[in-house]
């Protein structure tokens, strides 16, 4: 977890680290937390997948290299976005730009799977 600093009102992000270019295209299922940022009081279309609890919002966002951004066309249940979930789909290393944080990847969303930690 970063340092939590308050004395700025908008937490910085650090842009630095590099996406893995040999990533593009590729099938991938990754864990993480969910920030919504597009859909309604049953599903979410767009959100942002962040490495730990609470990030891009109380503390300055991780590295674009750690934010992935999913569009999930089919929408995911909003209960299910809790805890820590898989995304399955298509990875592509596209810089995503966003109020709240700048992501290194773009997720198309196929699958939405409960996490263990196997």
């Amino acid at each position: 977890m970063p340092l939590i600093n308050h004395d700025n009102d908008e937490p910085q992000q650090s842009l630095m680290g590099n996406v893995r270019p040999e990533l593009n295209n590729s099938m991938v299922r990754i864990p993480g937390f969910v920030i919504p940022l597009e859909g309604d009081a049953n599903v979410v279309t767009e959100f942002l997948l962040v490495p730990f609890f609470g990030a891009c919002i109380h503390v300055p966002p991780p590295p674009p290299n750690q934010i992935v951004y999913v569009k999930f066309k089919e929408g995911a249940p909003v209960q299910e976005l809790w805890d820590v979930v898989y995304v399955v789909g298509k990875l592509k290393t596209e810089t995503v730009n966003h109020d709240m944080a700048q992501a290194g990847y773009l997720l198309e969303g196929m699958e939405l799977q409960p996490y263990d930690d196997q």
